[in-house]
């Protein structure tokens, strides 16, 4: 009898789940668990699934989809081929923006295991009929780290001219082609005679370099970049649109310089205490910290996650204004002392930065660029980009 009891206790056991170590996860595991304060998309791929599936030409069939904020972070970097959606305006570009052909392969990705965005509109998109949706949870982070090919937009090529910021943009098509038209301040180095130039290559293999060519049927931009970075060039992106897609949006006269935008510099009447960042509208790390600890009743912190994310924690006196809400709601910001925009990655942050700027540029206001963990009880932690 003992000897019976004994054998159903051992087969119980064994068919009970067991909880694994954190030593024993696999390091993605860990991390996806650690940073899961929203609901994930329950159908994620990862980067070989994504690799396969990004190509000049497009490949037929698919179409990936970046959930971030256009000026911030798709413009400066994104998956090559990748439609910009941000998921604050998911509601309106969609219609416009995704398939007709609602069993067309979706692919979402954002900012990285903590970032809710592409989860956020890879739900949306479920409601709206799609029935083949994917996210890439690791998102650009890990695809730039692996070494992927990065995009950068028009409006940000446009942005270092008028930033007059170190970069050399060049136009990798054969030169009777670029005769007829380039971009303003691009140099010609054709790909096909790539190594009889390579003298027009700056010094400093630092320097942000950016191909183009004739659109996303052509292939020479990606061909001179794999070059260049074979040389030791660090910083090589590609404008996968190439001159028609900057004909497209901006014409073949050249443009004029971009004026300043509105109220693009820090506001004069704010807190002594505020020490400027490295981004422009940033807010240094240890700055924030410093006024948190001390004297957080001089500045207005506002969360820009979605309410249950919010919900989950956040810093200790914030609000909870919802990028998707901020533009019905900025007359509940402080005119008073300056507003600290604050979100997981900088990127929800930014948007809302620049968002002010546009609508109410007299208002004092910064944003947090950096990630963030939001600890419980009012705690969080701050890792430096």
């Amino acid at each position: 009898m003992k000897s019976k009891i004994k054998s159903i206790a051992l087969a119980v056991a064994l068919a009970l789940p067991v909880a694994l170590p954190a030593t024993l996860m696999s390091a993605p595991v860990q991390a996806q668990q650690e940073a899961q304060k929203f609901e994930q998309y329950r159908h994620l791929v990862d980067f070989d699934f994504v690799k396969g599936y990004v190509d000049i030409p497009p490949k037929p069939g698919v179409t990936l989809i970046d959930s971030r904020p256009a000026g911030r972070k798709y413009g400066p970097g994104h998956i090559p081929g990748a439609i910009n959606i941000p998921d604050s305006d998911f509601e309106k570009l969609a219609a416009t923006m995704l398939p007709a052909d609602k069993g067309q392969l979706l692919i979402f990705y954002c900012e990285g295991f903590e970032c809710a965005l592409s989860h956020n509109s890879a739900f949306k998109a479920e409601k709206l009929g799609y029935t083949n949706i994917r996210a890439y949870a690791a998102g650009y982070p890990e695809w730039a780290k692996k070494g992927g090919q990065s995009a950068v937009s028009a409006q940000y090529i446009k942005k270092l001219a008028a930033d007059k910021a170190p970069h050399l943009l060049i136009d990798a098509r054969p030169k009777r082609t670029s005769d007829k038209g380039m971009i303003p301040g691009s140099v010609n180095i054709s790909d096909s005679e790539f190594d009889k130039h390579v003298d027009k290559l700056p010094a400093d293999k630092a320097t942000p370099l950016i191909y183009y060519c004739g659109g996303l049927d052509c292939v020479l931009s990606d061909k001179s970049a794999t070059k260049a970075k074979a040389l030791g060039y660090t910083d090589v992106k590609t404008y996968p649109e190439g001159y028609p897609g900057w004909v497209k949006l901006f014409g073949e006269a050249p443009a004029a310089a971009a004026a300043p935008a509105a109220g693009a510099a820090p506001a004069a009447a704010v807190s002594a205490t505020i020490v400027p960042g490295k981004e422009k509208g940033s807010i240094d790390v240890a700055s924030f910290e410093k006024i948190m600890a001390e004297t957080p009743d001089a500045i207005m912190v506002v969360d820009v996650r979605d309410a249950k994310e919010f919900a989950a924690a956040t810093v200790k006196g914030a609000v909870n204004i919802p990028m998707n809400e901020l533009e019905k709601k900025i007359g509940q910001l402080s005119a008073s002392k300056p507003t600290v925009f604050i979100c997981g990655t900088g990127a929800r942050s930014g948007e809302a930065y620049d968002t002010v700027k546009l609508l109410k540029s007299d208002l004092p206001a910064y944003f947090v660029d950096a990630q963030m963990k939001f600890l419980g009880d009012g705690k969080f932690s701050i890792t430096k980009k």
